[in-house]
């Protein structure tokens, strides 16, 4: 066989994940509908899966090339498909054990350009599954996230904290209005529907809930319920449950970024990258991240 003919069948990518569940966590936070479509784009430094909705939402999931024991990149370029993202969460839950960190193995592509996924750490059974993929359409917009100033606007607070949050704010077809103010440092979310409701995180009141906070002048913008929503709905129960922060960042033109990070750290088994006071670190967590379009594109601030 000459090696241009080996060369040609080098699969883009082979890796492999000790922690399925890990992975299905991140990938649901961005299932805010039954029926979705996802690009994914690989690189040497990665994978990365895109979801949007109508150039108003959209979210990416950041899976570093260190979250993978095994990760060989063999594509020029960095190469995208499309593949229906209920689809790959659904195949990637069958091999997700309860309590067991299982190996998978992810392949692309195979020869149908299939996405190929296959446990390799059984030896009594063998799982298999290939997902069908297809050309991607192209993202409809770049969300160009840009800072709002010299300072950042924005604040973290805890995930579980937020998510009830914009729960409670739940009006049919509403509106929320996000307001940050320096003095005295203040996080506001206004539901405007048939009533008004209003919950305030004050930052010196509960510094343990609202952890950090960062505003130099009052700033206002409206955003779509279901749209604000979608960044919190499907946050995975092991968020929930560390407790851990998000981040909500203004942008300019009131664009909005929403940061969650999820473990992919081996199940049961104490990881060399958890710290003395038991914080995942970077290279064993996922990275989400939510764009949210605002309704009206001027604000109290003025960001320009």
């Amino acid at each position: 066989m000459s090696s241009s003919a080996v060369e040609a069948e080098t699969p883009d990518l082979v890796c492999e994940l000790d922690n399925v569940q890990g992975i299905v966590d991140a990938l649901t936070s961005v299932r805010w509908k039954r029926h979705q479509d996802a690009v994914v784009e690989l690189s040497e430094h990665g994978i990365v899966i895109i979801v949007e909705e109508i150039s108003c939402l959209q979210a990416k999931v950041y899976l570093q090339r260190e979250l993978f024991v095994r990760y060989e990149y063999g594509a020029r370029g960095r190469p995208r498909f499309g593949v229906s993202l209920g689809l790959f969460v659904d195949c990637l839950k069958t091999f997700s054990v309860p309590g067991h960190s299982n190996i998978l193995e992810i392949q692309y592509p195979g020869p149908d350009m299939q996405l190929l996924l296959k446990s390799i750490d059984s030896v009594d059974a063998c799982l298999y599954a290939e997902v069908r993929t297809r050309i991607p359409e192209t993202v409809s917009w770049d969300y160009n996230f840009e800072p709002a100033g010299s300072i950042p606007l924005g604040f973290t607070v805890k995930s579980a904290a937020l998510k009830e949050a914009i729960d409670d704010l739940e009006w049919p077809g509403s509106s929320i209005q996000i307001i940050l103010q320096p003095d005295p440092p203040s996080v506001t979310l206004r539901g405007e529907g048939h009533g008004d409701l209003q919950i305030d995180f004050n930052y010196y009141a509960n510094s343990e809930l609202l952890i950090a906070f960062s505003c130099d002048r009052q700033i206002s913008h409206s955003y779509k319920y279901k749209f604000l929503r979608a960044t919190t709905s499907n946050i995975p129960s092991s968020v929930i449950k560390d407790n851990r922060g998000s981040k909500l960042t203004i942008g300019r033109g009131g664009m909005l970024k929403v940061q969650h990070l999820v473990s992919v750290a081996k199940l049961s088994v104490p990881h060399t990258h958890v710290d003395s006071a038991g914080y995942q670190q970077p290279s064993r967590i996922a990275y989400i991240e939510f764009f949210v379009k605002p309704e009206v594109e001027d604000d109290t601030g003025n960001d320009s």
